[in-house]
């Protein structure tokens, strides 16, 4: 193949680093991803997804569409001396890590949620910031203890954590710029170190996992943003509609801080319908409100919004029913782990149980998404591909968070003999007279 027929692509990843693909002119989304998935090694991404910047914002790439329509002219005119940028990002979020079978793609999602975290405008939860730092930190420092025990320095006033460790990490990498303006370095320097402290010997994996569940409470955490504007004629977009773990969200954008406006879940919508670039949302007759109406930046915009939602509904029902036995098995685990920490501190206990407890809903309302007068059911949920469990047992991965790589494509059938399984091992450990008190 001559060399004026190939293209130079790269594809940024959430950890910083960029896999360099070589591909044909006439090349397609798959070959990219195929690339993409040799390279990691790994057989499929589950929740990543290729995406480019368009107008400023990342627009997930329909993978059967050649890579000249996201690229245009420049495309055709380029050579392999000038590399297109495509990035690798979240474009399904997930309440719980340990779906995230792949050991690679679970450390890509926590990588780019370590970043929104970072850029989180959630004001009202700064408690939350706390949490997620010294899950971080117990994530890529490990147990602050044996930091100790290299220095070599007996216990004492001045080797409290929040002393001796003060300067151990830079508050930038773990809390948004607000906060840190809100309440100083030396403030996060001084109390970061308790909280982490109080991690100690939760494996840096399980650390990963606890950093994802407590992200997945950010209000504007795990949320894909989309910007659109009031008006036709607006020349500024103002509004943003942000497809989330179980619904969607409408924020404004007033003096740069996002204010926002509704937050529909799943069941709250009844029609979504796109013709050109005007955007409808019509809620269920319950909630009384009017219809909402946007306006995206193009029509290009509008078919991509449209399929990032109708397959975000798609995979919230797949995995729904897996989500919610993983998080009992979770709150088995909890309860005994709350319990031995904090055995004279009833009142911290609940508290923290009650922040790690996650609900997920227990039913749908089927949605129908519009594009001119054509109409596109979600109620039938496609397959969904995993990496392959098979080497290890089920509930192994559950509940000590081992992660495997291999090929395997996967119904999603598959999901309800999971779902089935697990509620086995629970009436087992009932039967068992295991308690959690």
């Amino acid at each position: 193949m001559r060399t004026t027929q190939k293209r130079h692509v790269c594809v940024l990843i959430p950890n910083k680093q960029h896999l360099d693909c070589t591909v044909r002119v006439r090349a397609r989304g798959h070959e990219v991803l195929n690339s993409v998935l040799k390279q990691l090694g790994v057989s499929e991404l589950q929740v990543l997804g290729l995406a480019v910047l368009r107008d400023n914002e990342y627009v997930f790439l329909d993978l059967e569409q050649k890579l000249s329509k996201y690229f245009g002219k420049r495309w055709s005119r380029g050579s392999l001396a000038v590399p297109f940028i495509l990035f690798l990002r979240v474009q399904y979020y997930v309440e719980s890590g340990r779906l995230l079978m792949s050991s690679k793609v679970q450390q890509l999602y926590y990588a780019e949620l370590r970043q929104k975290v970072l850029l989180s405008q959630s004001f009202h939860q700064e408690a939350l910031f706390f949490q997620l730092a010294a899950s971080a930190l117990q994530a890529e420092v490990g147990d602050l203890e044996q930091r100790e025990g290299n220095d070599g320095e007996e216990e004492g006033e001045e080797t409290r954590p929040e002393r001796k460790h003060r300067h151990y990490f830079l508050p930038e990498d773990y809390f948004p710029s607000w906060l840190i303006k809100r309440r100083g370095r030396d403030f996060l320097l001084q109390h970061c170190p308790v909280l982490h402290s109080e991690l100690r010997g939760v494996s840096r994996s399980q650390a990963v996992l606890q950093f994802i569940k407590e992200a997945s409470c950010l209000q504007d955490g795990p949320v894909t943003f989309y910007r659109m504007r009031q008006e036709k004629k607006e020349l500024r977009c103002s509004i943003l509609l942000g497809v989330a773990l179980k619904g969607v969200h409408i924020s404004q954008e007033v003096e740069g801080k996002h204010c926002q406006l509704y937050d529909f879940s799943w069941t709250d919508i009844d029609r979504f319908t796109f013709q050109g670039s005007k955007f409808e949302i019509a809620a269920v007759g319950s909630l009384c409100l009017p219809k909402l109406v946007y306006y995206t930046p193009s029509a290009f915009h509008s078919k991509h919004v449209l399929r990032h939602l109708s397959d975000s509904h798609r995979f919230h029902i797949n995995t729904r029913d897996a989500v919610g036995y993983i998080q009992e098995l979770e709150d088995m685990q909890a309860c005994q782990f709350y319990k031995e920490a904090y055995i004279c501190d009833t009142t911290r206990l609940a508290h923290r149980l009650q922040n790690n407890s996650l609900t997920s809903s227990i039913g749908y309302n089927v949605f129908l998404l519009t594009v001119a007068e054509v109409e596109l059911c979600v109620d039938e949920p496609e397959e969904f591909f995993v990496d392959n469990p098979a080497e290890v047992l089920w509930l192994a991965e559950l509940l000590h968070g081992a992660s495997v790589d291999g090929p395997l494509v996967l119904p999603s059938s598959y999901w309800a003999a999971v779902t089935m399984e697990m509620k086995q091992v629970l009436r087992r450990r009932a039967d068992e007279g295991v308690s959690v008190d």
